[in-house]
């Protein structure tokens, strides 16, 4: 079903909210085996099953070696939001960082992506020195905390929550059973 999906046939507002996620990684990035180091994790075997549930979800998935900090795109994210482009953005920086493995957290990067979704680069150029959405992105971390939340995607609904990219039955059930009306006609 998708979110699009899912907005047409419900009456939900969809809203992101920022997550910190790996804060600490500087904008150079680091390797995935680094930031999962002294963890008893298998780095290959999560990519393998990242890359099995995101083939069964339909979404893309590249064959990606770093992590790198979200902080300036979650900040131009806000931005792109008010300038209702929102969808679209997160889209693209989703595709940029898990399918083509590139690095968000540079200002270049960033502008090309709010430029594929048609906003003007001078103008996410701007927001990116004054960092005017700064306090936006605080107040998103400092509710992600309050509510529990602890991994991306998390699906609010009427205080319950859904946890990890989710089948189009799950999110269909999910919003049917927390009582949003479907839309008529």
């Amino acid at each position: 079903m998708g979110i699009e999906k899912l907005k047409s046939r419900f009456e939900v507002e969809v809203r992101w909210r920022a997550f910190p996620l790996h804060p600490e990684t500087p904008e150079e990035g680091i390797t995935l085996e680094e930031l999962f180091a002294g963890r008893d994790i298998s780095v290959p075997a999560v990519l393998r099953r990242l890359r099995k549930v995101a083939g069964e979800l339909g979404l893309p998935w590249g064959d990606r070696v770093k992590t790198f900090n979200s902080r300036r795109a979650q900040e131009l994210g806000k931005w792109v939001e008010e300038m209702e482009k929102g969808d679209e953005f997160h889209d693209a920086v989703f595709r940029a960082y898990f399918l083509e493995g590139r690095n968000i957290a540079k200002r270049e990067v960033l502008i090309d992506l709010a430029g594929s979704v048609g906003l003007a680069e001078e103008e996410a150029d701007d927001v990116l020195k004054s960092r005017r959405f700064r306090a936006a992105v605080d107040e998103d971390w400092r509710l992600s905390r309050e509510w529990g939340v602890t991994a991306v995607p998390t699906f609010l609904l009427n205080g319950e929550r859904l946890v990890g990219a989710q089948p189009d039955g799950v999110l269909e059930e999910f919003v049917r059973k927390h009582h949003v009306p479907e839309i008529k006609g």
